[in-house]
């Protein structure tokens, strides 16, 4: 892991060639310790070459390749998009070869949090009520009736987190039988039978391609007075619906507020792990710090789930050597030549280019942010591949496919029965993903200064020389449990959630 001093420009691994910048850096600017003069004005973040490096050579970040040299690069030179090549190369997976066994803790000495548990033994990290649509003709008035329960409403219930309407802009004009629709009808189904929800009211127009009745029999779920399903059409129209699901939930507040928290072990959590808006210092501190909590998580008999496989892509080989089987380290890799095949010939993330804002933050593409991205799941055995929204049965260290769009991947990890978001950035992402609670990791000390009222935990103490990422991850995963035992988040206090409900669509409107 990085080597942490007072020094400018940090070393990650011997066999590096290239260093990053810890501040600014000027033009000029003399570094006797590395034997350096810098070429060019260098930002913090960024990279410069620790030693000359031939055209086509690799240039290695973490002792792993990043990309090209696009020409020759002289010490001290700035290294980015200008003279660093993005170029396939070969990655052998070398199935189960890193395995290592997990210290499991006995469940007597398993960390416990303050869960809500449900009559069928689930565990909530929160108590929320919640409003399905399954069409976007059903979504303005699924709106307007969680709009109806204000704070002010909702005070002679106080253990009702809210009432939130999950809208989306499909549910008709989609092919079935198809891919698209079964993903959208898992996604739907996760959500009306998360442990976060209780109670679920679900809202059709009544003639859309996804008929209520049919979502129901084919995902498994029974209407019954926890699960309320009904048409417009039916009901008689957008008012009458409106006063109708108003009248329901009036009718399930009491009951869903007489809950409480009990002790239970942290083998109830079950966390998604994301990262929007990364920097240079991402890969040095918030995600491998992650990383950490989600090792100690994992021993405490939790689970962590990794997801946005284009940014996975390049360092997938990484973690086929953590799979506990071949067959597990096959199931990623097929996940990752779909997307190969999905986005070819498009403008996406596996031809290799990085938003605009990676690339101020000193990432040059998306091997570089891949290695970062997979430093959140740790180092424990890779013990499942799902598909987007599928159920998640393995407790652990898991994977789930879904695209690098946060509120998409993130919508796919609750589906699949996170209780919990943790969000690593380093530009400054603002999220939130209800009915869970999502806590936000600022990978540098500037940034969070600067956005304190989004951040919750600054991860720039590594880079500043304060903590190591074994503290970290310690800290980290105390905050977790608070987090979990209801300690709101920056997000939470904002009120954000209500608009990060987005299923994946892959196929066509028609």
């Amino acid at each position: 892991m990085a080597t942490v001093t007072a020094s400018p420009l940090i070393r990650l691994h011997q066999n590096d060639n290239i260093l990053v910048a810890r501040e600014n850096l000027a033009l000029g600017a003399q570094l006797p310790e590395f034997g350096l003069r810098l070429r060019a004005q260098v930002p913090a973040g960024h990279k410069i070459a620790a030693r000359a490096i031939a055209e086509g050579d690799a240039v290695r970040k973490y002792d792993t390749v990043i990309g090209f040299a696009a020409r020759a690069i002289e010490p001290g030179e700035h290294v980015h998009t200008h003279n660093l090549r993005f170029e396939e190369f070969d990655r052998d997976p070398q199935f189960c070869t890193d395995v290592r066994p997990v210290a499991m803790l006995a469940p007597a000495d398993q960390a416990r949090f303050m869960g809500i548990v449900r009559a069928d033994g689930r565990v909530a990290t929160r108590n929320y009520i919640g409003i399905l649509s399954t069409v976007n003709c059903s979504a303005t008035v699924s709106r307007r009736i969680a709009d109806t329960f204000t704070a002010e409403r909702l005070a002679p219930y106080p253990n009702v987190d809210g009432v939130v309407a999950f809208t989306h802009n499909t549910g008709c004009g989609m092919s079935t039988p198809s891919l698209n629709f079964d993903v959208f009808r898992r996604t739907l189904a996760g959500f009306a039978r998360h442990a976060n929800l209780a109670a679920v009211l679900v809202v059709g127009l009544g003639c859309e391609r996804n008929q209520i009745a049919d979502l129901l029999e084919s995902q498994g779920l029974a209407k019954g007075p926890l699960l309320v399903p009904f048409n417009m059409q039916d009901v008689g129209g957008t008012r009458e619906t409106i006063a109708h699901g108003v009248g329901l939930i009036d009718a399930l507040l009491p009951q869903a507020n007489a809950v409480r928290r009990e002790p239970v072990s942290a083998r109830h959590l079950s966390i998604g792990l994301q990262c929007g808006g990364s920097d240079g210092f991402s890969s040095i501190s918030a995600n491998p710090a992650l990383g950490a909590a989600m090792d100690i998580l994992v021993r405490h008999g939790g689970t962590a789930i990794l997801s946005e496989t284009p940014e996975i892509y390049g360092v997938e080989h990484m973690l086929t050597r953590r799979a506990v089987t071949p067959e597990v380290g096959r199931a990623l890799l097929a996940r990752i030549a779909w997307w190969q095949e999905y986005s070819r010939g498009q403008s996406g993330q596996m031809n290799g280019v990085v938003v605009a804002g990676n690339q101020a933050g000193g990432i040059a593409n998306i091997f570089e942010k891949s290695l970062g991205s997979a430093m959140k799941g740790g180092t424990t055995p890779l013990n499942a591949v799902y598909e987007f929204a599928e159920p998640i049965r393995e407790r652990g260290f898991v994977f789930m496919d879904s695209p690098g769009f946060d509120p998409c991947s993130a919508t796919g990890q609750i589906a699949s029965g996170a209780n919990l978001i943790c969000f690593t950035t380093g530009r400054g992402s603002m999220f939130g993903a209800k009915p869970v609670p999502s806590i936000k990791l600022a990978s540098n000390t500037p940034m969070f200064e600067r956005l304190k009222g989004d951040m919750d935990i600054n991860c720039g103490v590594v880079i500043d020389g304060h903590a190591s990422v074994a503290q970290l991850g310690e800290t980290i995963f105390q905050h977790i449990l608070r987090t979990a035992s209801g300690e709101t988040t920056r997000s939470e206090e904002l009120g954000l959630g209500d608009n990060e409900f987005v299923p994946w669509q892959l196929g066509i409107v028609t």
